[in-house]
Formats: C-alpha cells, structure tokens, sequence
C-alpha cells in the first residue's frame, strides 16, 4: 500500500483539515468488512446504507450520528450458552462507521428480515444555496453628502 506525505497541501490550503483529517484515516485504516454493507445513491441527495445483520435483533443494535459521523454498533445478548457443530452466521460483536460529508444526516433507518437499512439525505441550508441576483435597469439613488453645520 502507497502512503502519502500532505504536508506540502497543509501549507497552501486553509479549511480542509477534515478531508486530510480523513485521507491519513483511511490510510491507517485495517479494513474490517463485517458486517457487509452496500451505499446507494437513490437521488442526487438522497443515500441509503444497508448492512446484512443476519441473527442480531433491533435492539441489539445502536445508531449514533455525531460530528459528521455514522456508527453503527451492534451486541448480541448472551441469552444462552449453545453447542453448535458448524457456526457460520457470525454474532460477534462489531462497530461500523460512516463518515458524513457536510449537511448530511440520517432521516430514518429500518430493520426488516436481517437488513438494517438507513436513509440519508442532504439538505443544504438557504443561506448556503447559489440564489438568482436581479438586474435592475434604473440607476441606483445617490445621497448627496450634506453640508457641515
């Protein structure tokens, strides 16, 4: 695996201190698949995330989003001691996390026959969106300055 020195961007840029934040993560990062997962874009700001959690219960799982991140945790509870010949449905427990770009925040999750699915969405404030300058054609008002009692 490549890694990459950023040091040369940290000093010709201002504000991006997530992103490289992100970048040196993913680059530490030991790549943990369980549980599978897959991301889809249902709209242009619109995102569903659906993890295969075979043999958990919904309230065996947590969902937290803070600071711009998604986690999903999830335990199983020790009802029973079992003696199982071959064990290929995996309970262990595990931690799964999801970095957010900004503006973006979870709107609902559902579990239904071992799937955890959550919708997301992106929702940019009106501050924040590009908005139509009129052009008047009259000339603007000039105040004449006032004289000095």
């Amino acid at each position: 695996m490549r890694t990459y020195d950023f040091s040369p961007l940290w000093r010709s840029t201002i504000g991006f201190d997530r992103l490289f934040d992100l970048l040196d993560e993913t680059q530490r990062a030991v790549e943990d698949n369980y549980p599978p997962c897959n991301i889809e874009r249902l709209g242009d700001d619109r995102y569903q995330i659906s993890l295969a959690l075979a043999g958990f219960a919904p309230d065996e799982l947590v969902i937290t989003a803070e600071h711009n991140v998604l986690t999903v945790e999830g335990r199983k509870a020790d009802k029973e001691t079992r003696e199982y010949l071959y064990q290929g449905i995996s309970s262990r427990p595990f931690k799964r996390q999801f970095n957010l770009a900004d503006y973006v925040h979870v709107t609902s999750a559902s579990f239904d026959n071992g799937l955890l699915r959550i919708e997301l969405a992106r929702e940019i404030p009106e501050a924040m969106k590009p908005r139509r300058i009129a052009i008047g054609t009259a000339p603007a008002e000039q105040i004449a300055p006032q004289k000095a009692a």
